[in-house]
């Protein structure tokens, strides 16, 4: 097709409004087509499309939008416009048939030098196309050396979630191993538990039956003697005589001497009744320490005084005491040689950790903080006085000192110390129904609580300070008294 045909053609087929080939073209009575968008949007400027009238942008004939009707021909013809256009072409002003050699801007398209002096184009922003070809291409080699470096970072951020994801499923797998283990053993537990009360069960079912089946055989025996004391008397009673009457006073001496012997009853009370044990309740407490163990915090430890009577091991996770002191004379020596604290001095936030105990018969463990302005002798921990009242040895380890403690000695007298409104100090004395092999100790600088856990006993709570009035810091406290074998901070992992 000749260009002169083919640029009248294309002014047929072109939108008087975008003055683009015609998309969805649709036509007036008058005769003039549109495209569906462009005639849309100017009928709607008009109010046309609330059902008034308007008027044609080419003939200003008056039409109604509901008159507008497709025209396919015309849509068929633009199709094959589009199809017949040469790459040059392409690059010619649809106008003007043009090169196009300058760049608008505003408009942000290519345009001939016709259209650049156009009213269309008037006061806007043009440029050659050889520099705007070469500003992009100087953009976009910027853009490319940007998006190059960003490369090596995508590929080293998928390889890390790559190796986060196995990470994360190499951790759940363990978790739900940890899991699955942790119930097994419960419901090992439960069944050799199970197993051992229904064999005591039924050792008092045998007992019961045998005792029974002995009376049983007491009984039968007093029943066949009353039977021949009976048929005696009744033969006494019917053959009487002068000759019979030793024989008739042996029988009534028997007869009188003859006692019913009950058999021993046996209760019907259980000699050891089995108590369905609260699982509800062990697992909430359970879930407590769980609670309470997310904050794990690893403790090392360090003594106090330079001169110290203990001994700490090379990873700083044990102490012993060093010297031998008697017992009885416990409270006649200075504690404040076996002061030991943790690294780690806490401000704020939540802590945990736990401390073997299992081989010590005395000990104390909690938390200390360093109380203001209060005028003590000695070094920081308590010294005692051989003239004090027994008693008053504990006056040292309460709340007013910076002490938020438990301890045991004697190897079973559980105390703890609490804060006393008067000069005596308050010592409590603890119930332990399972004595306690690891405790845990749970800081809240926030609630200002600290919590000591039996973990020995599936968590169960031995003892909370609540309202603890603490320093700037506190930090992690132990004391192996005299008590020679060592207390253990145990890892998150033990």
């Amino acid at each position: 097709m000749d260009f002169p045909v083919q640029v009248n053609i294309q002014k047929d087929v072109t939108c008087p409004i975008c003055l683009d080939l015609l998309t969805i073209p649709l036509s007036l009575d008058c005769g003039h087509s549109f495209c569906q968008a462009c005639i849309t949007a100017k009928s709607k400027e008009s109010g046309a499309l609330q059902g008034g009238e308007s008027n044609c942008p080419v003939c200003q004939c008056k039409y109604q939008f509901w008159n507008l009707r497709p025209n396919q021909p015309l849509a068929n013809i633009v199709k094959k416009v589009r199809e017949n256009v040469s790459p040059q072409q392409k690059n010619l002003c649809k106008h003007h048939g043009e090169k196009l050699l300058i760049f608008c801007k505003e408009d942000e398209k290519a345009i001939c030098q016709h259209c650049a002096q156009s009213v269309e184009h008037r006061g806007h922003q043009i440029f050659f196309m050889e520099k705007v070809v070469m500003e992009c291409q100087e953009k976009l080699q910027a853009a490319l050396k940007k998006l190059r470096k960003e490369q090596p970072k995508m590929e080293e951020l998928e390889a890390d979630i790559r190796e986060e994801k196995a990470s994360w499923k190499n951790h759940m797998q363990t978790e739900r191993q940890r899991i699955l283990k942790g119930f097994n053993e419960i419901r090992a537990t439960l069944d050799s538990e199970e197993k051992r009360v229904l064999q005591k069960l039924e050792e008092d079912e045998v007992n019961v039956l045998d005792n029974l089946v002995v009376a049983r055989d007491q009984l039968a025996r007093q029943k066949q003697c009353l039977r021949e004391l009976i048929s005696d008397i009744e033969h006494q009673i019917w053959g009487s005589s002068a000759d019979t009457v030793q024989d008739m006073i042996y029988v009534m001496k028997r007869s009188e001497s003859w006692t019913l012997k009950k058999p021993n009853i046996v209760s019907k009370k259980l000699k050891s009744t089995f108590l369905i044990p609260d699982l509800c309740g062990m697992l909430q407490v359970f879930k407590e320490l769980t609670e309470v163990q997310r904050y794990w915090v690893d403790v090392i430890l360090k003594p106090v005084n330079a001169i110290s009577n203990i001994a700490l091991s090379a990873d700083k996770r044990q102490v012993t005491a060093v010297h031998n002191f008697s017992l009885k004379n416990i409270f006649l020596c200075d504690f404040s040689a076996f002061d030991v604290l943790g690294c780690q001095y806490f401000s704020s936030g939540k802590y945990y950790w736990e401390v073997d105990v299992s081989e010590k018969i005395a000990w104390i463990l909690g938390v200390y903080s360093k109380v203001r302005n209060l005028k003590r002798k000695g070094s920081s921990g308590f010294v005692f006085d051989p003239n004090v009242n027994r008693p008053d040895v504990y006056s040292r380890y309460t709340p007013q000192f910076g002490y938020w403690v438990i301890g045991l000695q004697n190897g079973s007298e559980y105390k703890v110390f609490e804060e006393s409104s008067t000069s005596d100090p308050k010592v409590l004395t603890l119930f332990m129904p399972v004595p306690p092999c690891r405790v845990g100790v749970f800081l809240d600088c926030e609630a200002r609580i600290v919590s000591f856990f039996n973990v020995t006993n599936h968590g169960s709570v031995i003892y909370k300070f609540s309202n603890c009035q603490f320093s700037r810091t506190t930090c992690p406290y132990f004391n192996p008294w005299n008590c020679q074998r060592p207390i253990t901070l145990c890892t998150p992992t033990s």
